[in-house]
């Protein structure tokens, strides 16, 4: 087998995506993702830190 053949044989495939939802922010600090909308809330969930809003669900983002 080739090597070119065989590094396209070990790449793992792309994630799917799910429909109907964007992708959730990560980033390594929150403090300006909290400002974008009036209802972005901080919490902590089994030792991470999510920006969460409820009125408009685009704006989500995780800590690390």
């Amino acid at each position: 087998m080739n090597r070119r053949l065989a590094g396209m044989l070990k790449q793992a495939p792309p994630a799917p995506h799910r429909i109907g939802r964007g992708p959730m922010k990560v980033r390594n600090s929150l403090r300006s993702l909290k400002n974008r909308h009036r209802d972005c809330r901080v919490v902590r969930r089994k030792g991470r830190v999510y920006v969460i809003n409820k009125t408009q669900r685009r704006f989500k983002a995780r800590q690390g």
